[in-house]
């Protein structure tokens, strides 16, 4: 969804628009020198952690701390909140009957319930289609009326009726089949009640750095204190971003140049790289934006096959028996979820962009729960895990890998994730059988009959 900007900016531009011409002007861009006082980082008090510590705090930066992982993996589709995804998992699967999804009665009838701006009721249904309309809104406005103070009982006021529709097993099979088998994050939070772009920029660098929309804005805010990347450079750490059209590191100025531009890889490489057992230490796994990152009008049955074949990839894969995947969303994407985001600390003092007529609000707060599944042979059998986290809590996780120092009072202070693993033990490395992803047709075709045309994607999935 295209997220509109103040008056004048020219900020009405696609996604995808941007992120084209930040990988133009990317090599040209670089972090601002210096600081003004009020976007400097708040100072530590007792007891919280403080931007470059590190997470082994005797061991040197970069020393190899949890040896058993050797590759840490990140597939991050678009706008979905846990509800809307793996809301009826506790009711698919008797293993998984403890799951905080949708609540329902005896009889299975749903008892999610939002009013509209008519003050009239409306309950969470199935959604009547795999790709359904762009009906939902995700800005910071939007969020903070949905989330309403914790009532979380604004989603339909923020967007539509469409904001209470949720997808099933017969939907998603091979997604809740992962989910059957692997842990799942039951408090797992998006990092800031707002859109995709702050969202991913806490993923990167571990803050929003003041944005609270999705738009040309991103281009002028650079990362005030570097990113994941910086550090993965500085210490001699592998990765690679594998994109189908776009990468989405294109959204942070001065993180694409041309010395990074080798580390870029074309979706094919990656499952190239898999098979050949040559995957990089730390790797982002992208979809093709616009078609099958699941988006709204998008046909999320065309993400659900492109997330099994990245998953199926690495468990064929020579590197499977030492890796991590974590499977997640960028942000609810407007849709319904009945689990209050709780505070969370600043990442940094920098206060967000609002423009005349925003809600008021600060960084002090997580944004709507999105699903979390953690893939790996390491993975406990059953798990679920209730440790509030957020996207800063993968960059802990790799922080915590290779004791690298935090980029943000965010990172430094969130939970490292290593509930999810019994490093000792591999219940997966022969991986269980999964349900294979549906066919598209049947899907699609139901799309066209009620006048859906979702976009079809160039990169075969």
């Amino acid at each position: 969804m295209t997220e509109p900007g103040p008056p004048g900016d020219q900020s009405r531009i696609t996604r995808r628009a941007v992120l084209g011409r930040a990988v133009g002007v990317g090599a040209g861009l670089t972090l601002a020198g210096g600081l003004p006082a009020w976007a400097r980082p708040v100072a530590a008090t007792a007891g919280v952690r403080a931007p470059g510590s590190r997470p082994f705090p005797r061991r040197p930066e970069g020393a190899h701390s949890i040896q058993a992982v050797e590759h840490v993996l990140i597939v991050m589709m678009e706008n979905h909140s846990f509800d809307n995804v793996l809301g009826m998992l506790p009711h698919r699967f008797p293993s998984r009957a403890g799951v905080d999804g949708l609540p329902v009665n005896s009889a299975g009838m749903q008892l999610a319930v939002n009013n509209d701006a008519q003050n009239q009721p409306v309950r969470a249904s199935h959604s009547p289609t795999v790709c359904p309309p762009d009906g939902v809104n995700n800005g910071w406005d939007a969020s903070h009326l949905a989330w309403d103070n914790g009532a979380n009982d604004g989603f339909v006021r923020a967007s539509s009726a469409q904001a209470m529709t949720f997808f099933d097993r017969g939907d998603l099979p091979f997604t809740y089949s992962l989910a059957r088998n692997f842990p799942v994050g039951q408090r797992y939070f998006c990092s800031v009640l707002g859109p995709t772009y702050p969202n991913r920029r806490f993923l990167m660098s571990g803050t929003a750095a003041g944005l609270i929309t999705t738009d040309a804005t991103t281009l002028r805010v650079p990362a005030p204190n570097g990113t994941i990347f910086d550090r993965l450079d500085r210490l001699g750490i592998s990765w690679k971003f594998y994109f189908t059209n776009v990468p989405s590191l294109a959204i942070i100025p001065g993180a694409v140049t041309a010395r990074r531009l080798r580390r870029l890889s074309h979706i094919a490489h990656y499952y190239a790289d898999a098979a050949a057992g040559r995957l990089p230490q730390v790797a982002f796994v992208e979809p093709e934006f616009r078609s099958s990152d699941e988006e709204a009008p998008e046909d999320v049955q065309y993400g659900e096959r492109f997330v099994s074949k990245v998953v199926r990839t690495l468990m064929a894969s020579p590197n499977w028996k030492r890796s991590v995947l974590f499977y997640t969303y960028d942000e609810g994407g407007g849709y319904y979820d009945h689990v209050p985001p709780p505070p969370a600390i600043k990442p940094d003092a920098i206060p967000p962009l609002l423009a005349a007529g925003n809600v008021p609000g600060a960084y002090d707060r997580y944004g709507i729960r999105v699903p979390l599944i953690a893939v790996s042979p390491f993975a406990r059998r059953n798990y679920v895990s209730n440790v509030v986290q957020d996207h800063t809590s993968i960059l802990k996780f790799i922080e915590t890998v290779w004791n690298i120092g935090a980029i943000t009072f965010r990172d430094a202070n969130a939970h490292n994730m290593t509930d999810y693993f019994d490093f000792t033990r591999r219940p997966f490395l022969h991986p269980p059988g999964l349900a294979g992803p549906p066919a598209i047709a049947p899907g699609l075709a139901a799309c066209h009959a009620v006048g859906e045309f979702p976009p079809t994607p160039t990169v075969p999935v």
